[in-house]
């Protein structure tokens, strides 16, 4: 390992790339919104929805533009939150690393204050253009604190939700935040993250000893899990969700909340399959009140085009990574999901 530039302290970066006190305000009142939603006080759901990653800045603020126009058709059954991945990489971590890792052409280095700029910029266009704020991944501890005051919620992935750091890092935040399954499927290991995240901790921040608040609107996602044979296996069935609200009452975790990611191993990345998958939960959420409690919403892939390019190609609007739904099914898809929901809400 070798030093390449200092990174500059948060409150020197984030300064030059803040948002107004108006939108500060209309980011704590979102906040309240979710907040009352996963702690049950709202029968509003959660529906976080957006392309796999976030690759270039005017497909997604037009995408996003899309979602706030939507939103205020669904506005009294929905809480939409636009999904925008500025970290996702491809899964074999080769090509596209996000949007952290996006060197400038004249470099033969990534240069990852560009990066932090770059990520901090695609926030803040997204907010005064749209007037919408987002969700991003918690995939590097270390980037939370220089983004996380421009977003209302984070994930943590499957492959990370195992780390201690991570889960650190949630317990630190003041913005709700999702801890999803491991790619094994255990629920156990996730509700053991929920719990490390809702509780206080001393940690290492930025070269400072600091204490954190815990995260009491840390929350599971189920987003299935693959088997020994490399097979699929989805956990959003009725089933599952009785199962996971039999955990969740035995650990007596606060806030007792799941999103439902519909695509992963949910759908085998068939993301077609969404519009099914969701149908399928809030039939679940109809059909069982304990059910309806703790489902507090939905996770979608969805972008301007349907399905994914392959490495090389230049399609606006389509994703980079895993298939998304395009933006016309996107469309019918939830405000068919109003619909359905509207008869047991």
């Amino acid at each position: 390992m070798r030093l390449i530039q200092r990174i500059p302290q948060v409150e020197e970066l984030c300064g030059k790339y803040s948002i107004s006190k108006e939108e500060q305000k209309k980011r704590e009142n979102l906040l309240f919104e979710i907040r009352k939603i996963l702690a049950g006080k709202s029968e509003k759901k959660i529906i976080i929805i957006g392309p796999c990653s976030a690759d270039r800045e005017d497909a997604v603020v037009e995408y996003v533009y899309l979602l706030a126009e939507l939103q205020n058709r669904v506005k009294d059954r929905f809480l939409l939150i636009p999904r925008v991945y500025t970290g996702k990489p491809r899964t074999r971590g080769d090509g596209y690393k996000g949007m952290l890792h996006r060197p400038k052409p004249s470099s033969r280095h990534d240069d990852l204050v560009s990066g932090i700029i770059a990520v901090r910029e695609l926030h803040q266009h997204i907010i005064k253009e749209t007037g919408m704020y987002a969700a991003d991944e918690l995939l590097y501890p270390g980037l939370c604190s220089y983004v996380s005051d421009l977003l209302i919620y984070m994930a943590v992935g499957a492959r990370s939700v195992e780390d201690q750091e991570h889960r650190l890092a949630a317990s630190s935040l003041d913005i709700p935040v999702g801890m999803k399954n491991p790619s094994s499927g255990d629920i156990s290991v996730m509700l053991n993250a929920v719990s490390a995240a809702q509780q206080g901790h001393r940690i290492l921040v930025n070269g400072w000893e600091a204490q954190t608040d815990g995260n009491k609107y840390a929350h599971a996602i189920l987003r299935g899990y693959v088997n020994t044979a490399g097979e699929s296996v989805p956990n959003y069935y009725y089933e599952n969700l009785i199962k996971l609200h039999d955990h969740y009452c035995r650990q007596n975790l606060r806030n007792p909340s799941v999103i439902i990611d519909c695509n992963h191993s949910n759908s085998n990345k068939h993301y077609m399959e969404q519009c099914r998958i969701a149908e399928d939960v809030f039939d679940s959420c109809r059909r069982n009140k304990s059910i309806n409690q703790l489902v507090k919403g939905l996770m979608i892939e969805s972008y301007l085009e349907d399905g994914a390019q392959l490495i090389g190609e230049d399609v606006y609007g389509k994703s980079i990574t895993d298939p998304c739904l395009g933006w016309k099914r996107t469309e019918s898809l939830i405000v068919g999901l109003q619909d359905k929901i509207a008869g047991y809400m």
